[in-house]
């Protein structure tokens, strides 16, 4: 008899680390359910704010190209590189505020493919620039 009580312990032992294995699992699953909330949590809050900024950003752009093209020259080639300038940033202000970054990612993505080879050149040229500018 008292090896049957040993046998049947040891299986009811067995049972209990089984039954607190799998409380165990559920537990690391719900904890790890809770931190990938959190994390998408975060992510999407640091998202907006990005958004935000961009959005920001845009209409400051506009505004330094109003103060740009009030001020500056008017007439021959000085006057044709402000005009271009401050159009240039009327419209990388005016993207963002109405894309945002994603909007602009998804531009760039979508010029890129459309024009690979100058996109490489482009790459190694501004990493050969961006080296100089280290090494010094």
């Amino acid at each position: 008899m008292p090896a049957r009580n040993h046998l049947h312990t040891g299986a009811s032992g067995a049972e209990s680390s089984k039954e607190s294995g799998a409380h165990g699992s559920e537990a690391g699953k719900e904890s790890g359910g809770t931190m990938t909330e959190r994390l998408g949590e975060a992510g999407s809050f640091v998202a907006q704010k990005a958004e935000d900024a961009a959005t920001s950003v845009g209409g400051e752009m506009k505004s330094l190209a109003g103060t740009i093209r009030s001020k500056g020259p008017h007439e021959g080639m000085m006057g044709n590189v402000t005009e271009a300038a401050a159009n240039t940033l009327e419209s990388f202000g005016r993207e963002l505020q109405e894309h945002g970054v994603s909007g602009m990612a998804d531009d760039i993505t979508a010029t890129i493919r459309r024009h690979p080879v100058p996109a490489l050149l482009l790459g190694v040229g501004l990493g050969f620039l961006i080296a100089r500018v280290v090494a010094k």
